[in-house]
């Protein structure tokens, strides 16, 4: 021991300690009332859930099929620029890294033979594309949604911007984040016609372009609106929100990580339009509001989904913590991580089993029917190697019929009458 006191010693020792107006330690120090002093907060933190495989959400076919039409929709994209929409093939082949496109651009083409039609062009015998007749079809299908859904689609954008923590996102951003929010590729080279006087363009810090937006009228989110229509919020501060659970099936969760979440959905709802510069982001009604964000952009997005590393640029501008891909893990019973492509796409389970909490995207209808397309292109080319098949089969029968001269070669018979 370092010190050896008697009983007596130590009585005084903690009467000098004890906090009185007597004691040498006592001090006058009123803590104002915050409301962020009177938040409760959860007991068990470190919540880890094993991962649980739902069939339902994997076989989503539009969310799946996502990562592979987008692609072939940027090339399409090339080709109706054009005046005669039509390409040669030099046209995009250098440009596959560009349009995401995962080999060599003329056999990526030739994959879809339902969209792209290949001929022979005027010069040097260079392979030509064009849209097939269905693929045109659809194409000014989602010309004519782009032209009346207009206010919809910058009403996306806005309130995504509006997130951030200064109103404003690089436009190196936005454009990664077009095809989830369903904006056309040329949105933001046409500021006249698709934004309104709220937007503005402004230099950022490391020498970025980006994207401002600013606004004095209250944004409520996804959330908030359906509390509201229920009766269940009324728009006041600090108010608790719960979130909708949907637990998979099979999914079994621990008694204390059952008590945690239903803690955890008593907390007050923050806005993810709303000032969280004074919030301490090492209480647990920080993680309520990195969640409301993630619910709020994913409800934004055309399939409520998107994959998890496009969502890690954000942290920056959201204000999202470093581990933020922990509060997918974290919340099975509202985001979904679907494996299936070689990547981990994380879908919104709210969208899905909800059908009227959050509103459809507008051009979800379009893209369904580029999907269809595309699966009719592996008939096509399942037949093409079914025929080939049997063409070639068809050679060698007439070699083994015995028509053949001396030297090997086939002969033709017929008779003269």
């Amino acid at each position: 021991m370092l010190f050896n006191l008697n009983k007596s010693a130590a009585k005084k020792i903690k009467k000098l300690i004890r906090p009185s107006e007597n004691s040498i330690f006592f001090f006058e120090y009123n803590i104002r009332s915050l409301p962020f002093l009177h938040i409760p907060r959860c007991s068990y933190i470190n919540v880890y859930m094993k991962w649980k495989k739902d069939s339902y959400y994997d076989s989503i076919e539009h969310i799946h099929q996502s990562i592979q039409l987008k692609p072939v929709v940027a090339l399409k994209n090339c080709i109706v620029k054009e005046p005669n929409s039509c390409i040669p093939i030099s046209a995009v082949s250098k440009r596959g890294l560009q349009l995401d496109v995962p080999m060599k651009v003329a056999r990526f083409m030739r994959l879809y033979p339902s969209i792209f039609e290949e001929y022979t062009g005027p010069q040097y015998n260079l392979p030509w594309f064009r849209l097939t007749p269905k693929a045109a079809d659809i194409d000014r299908e989602e010309k004519r949604v782009y032209e009346e859904c207009r206010e919809d689609l910058r009403s996306r954008l806005k309130r995504m911007i509006l997130m951030t923590r200064e109103n404003v996102l690089p436009l190196k951003i936005i454009q990664g984040m077009q095809w989830y929010l369903g904006l056309p590729d040329d949105f933001l080279q046409y500021p006249e016609q698709n934004l309104d006087e709220s937007f503005r363009f402004v230099d950022m810090e490391d020498g970025l372009k980006g994207l401002a937006v600013e606004s004095k009228e209250k944004v409520c989110s996804v959330m908030e609106k359906n509390a509201m229509q229920r009766g269940l919020y009324s728009g006041g501060p600090m108010e608790a929100i719960e979130f909708p659970f949907f637990p998979s099936k099979g999914l079994r969760m621990r008694t204390k990580i059952d008590d945690w979440l239903c803690e955890f959905q008593k907390l007050p709802y923050i806005s993810p339009y709303g000032d969280f510069s004074n919030l301490d982001p090492n209480i647990d009604i920080a993680e309520k509001r990195l969640v409301g964000v993630l619910h709020e952009i994913l409800s934004l997005f055309v399939d409520h989904s998107a994959e998890r590393k496009k969502l890690f640029c954000l942290k920056k501008y959201f204000g999202l913590p470093q581990k933020m891909h922990r509060a997918f893990e974290r919340h099975p019973h509202m985001f979904y991580l679907s494996f299936r492509n070689k990547t981990c796409t994380v879908i919104l389970k709210e969208a899905y089993n909800d059908i009227s909490a959050i509103e459809k995207h507008p051009i979800l209808r379009v893209r369904k029917k580029y999907i269809k397309l595309v699966k009719e292109s592996e008939v096509i080319l399942r037949n093409r190697r079914v025929n080939n098949r049997f063409s070639n089969r068809s050679a060698e029968v007439d070699l083994d019929s015995g028509d053949v001269d001396e030297g090997g070669c086939a002969t033709s018979s017929f008779s003269l009458e």
